[in-house]
């Protein structure tokens, strides 16, 4: 189907799509933090201070695109590679969710100019490009917009998209309609992928052969990675002693939860924990905002629970806690380097997973069940070195935590042929960096 007629068919559904969607996204952002005064920011209106910062890189800088946490992550890693190696090219940092912005806000290297990203009506997409003429687009891991790409392929600003992630859900949801998405994803001058297997499946929905590179991963990228913090995870490991009554504690951490996964666990870990009674269990649901929701869970299980934002107030003493909730956001890096094992969240009710690596990277031992279709890659990499445990299930769940909190060592074994496993994708941020350069 010819471009005009795609971009035809686009422009007239999505005011419709907006209508419908817009009353829910905003419930959603308000429960979540809210844009507060920001929200105008999405339809192209900046206030003062934010016009004056986008003035002074306007015509200069690069324009990346992130969605949430997850990307704004391996933004920011590649934000920083691109300055070190082009300093004199400012960037200017979009992002989609209210979470997403927060982070990108507090731990965006210096200098970066945070927006949200603006809808993809044409004269919304217009305003924001008239207001920053960048050089460059650079789009995270699967983030393709019709118009902001018309709008680029217009300006002669090449787009690239890096990290380039393609789910099997969404691969089989794009070819039925290849028709339709195969000409927006032909806008794309730059596909960096991240295994050899990527380069079919992109080129089977439009993408030039020669735009498409294989880099590795960047969220899977140790180099240069900022290892977990000695001070903080001290000042951690001081907030678990609090929780759990003034004792030190071995601790199993469920990262990045969803709904209905915690109080599942917490249900295994009725069964399991009594069996270790040094160990204690720690949940960080990938939602900090559900923090009552996953407390009153664990809780209607039987257990004693704690909030990490009810931890270290002053004055206060040991809560005798059996299970502590992190709701914070930010953190969980940190967490990680205290657990012994980490368990993956999303990959036992939801599906897609999320990411194991961080995890591994920090030494620690991974179980993840049976719903990891977004890491499918990864997850073949590391089974392959056997370094990470892959569950059918719940019920299996607790029969692999017992063997590894009972031998230590083979846990620590497996974690570190993980690591190993990981070297493959060393130095993709380097090579993402070096294929966007503009100089």
């Amino acid at each position: 189907m010819p471009l005009f007629l795609v971009l035809l068919i686009y422009n007239a559904l999505l005011p419709l799509v907006l209508v419908v969607l817009l009353p829910l996204s905003a419930l959603k952002m308000r429960r979540r933090g809210g844009y507060g005064a920001k929200f105008w920011q999405r339809f192209g209106v900046f206030d003062g201070g934010t016009e004056a910062a986008l003035a002074g890189v306007a015509g200069r800088c690069r324009w990346v695109h992130a969605v949430s946490v997850g990307e704004v992550n391996v933004a920011r890693k590649l934000i920083g590679e691109m300055l070190r190696a082009e300093p004199e090219v400012p960037v200017v940092l979009s992002v989609t969710t209210s979470t997403g912005y927060a982070v990108a806000e507090e731990q965006a290297p210096g200098g970066v100019v945070v927006i949200y990203s603006p809808v993809d009506l044409p004269w919304v997409v217009g305003r924001v490009f008239r207001r920053l003429r960048p050089r460059q687009l650079i789009l995270v891991e699967a983030e393709v917009w019709p118009n902001v790409l018309w709008r680029a392929r217009r300006a002669g600003v090449p787009v690239i998209l890096v990290n380039a992630r393609l789910s099997p859900r969404s691969e089989g949801r794009f070819r039925r309609f290849r028709g339709l998405v195969a000409p927006i994803f032909g806008m794309l001058d730059q596909v960096l992928v991240q295994e050899p297997e990527d380069v079919g499946r992109w080129e089977s929905l439009g993408v030039a052969p020669g735009a498409l590179r294989v880099v590795g991963s960047i969220k899977f990228d140790q180099r240069g990675q900022a290892p977990s913090s000695p001070k903080r995870v001290a000042v951690f490991r001081e907030l678990l002693r609090e929780a759990f009554g003034g004792e030190e504690r071995r601790v199993v951490l469920a990262a990045s939860t969803h709904a209905g996964e915690e109080q599942a666990l917490a249900r295994m870990w009725k069964e399991i924990g009594p069996e270790f009674p040094g160990v204690r269990l720690l949940m960080a649901p990938r939602h900090a905002e559900r923090r009552g929701e996953v407390q009153a869970a664990v809780a209607a299980c039987g257990w004693s629970v704690a909030l990490r934002s009810a931890l270290g107030a002053e004055g206060g003493s040991g809560v005798g806690a059996e299970v502590v909730v992190i709701d914070s956001t930010g953190e969980l890096r940190d967490w990680q380097a205290l657990a012994e094992v980490v368990m993956v969240g999303k990959s036992f009710l939801a599906k897609g997973g999320q990411n194991p690596a961080e995890a591994i990277a920090a030494g620690v031992a991974v179980v993840a069940g049976p719903h990891m279709e977004n890491f499918a890659a990864l997850m073949k990499l590391l089974g392959s070195a056997d370094g990470v445990r892959q569950v059918a299930g719940l019920e299996a769940l607790g029969g692999a935590l017992r063997e590894l909190l009972a031998r230590p060592e083979a846990a620590q074994a497996m974690a570190e042929r993980g690591r190993r496993a990981l070297a493959r994708h060393a130095g993709a941020t380097a090579r993402t960096a070096e294929c966007v350069r503009l100089s």
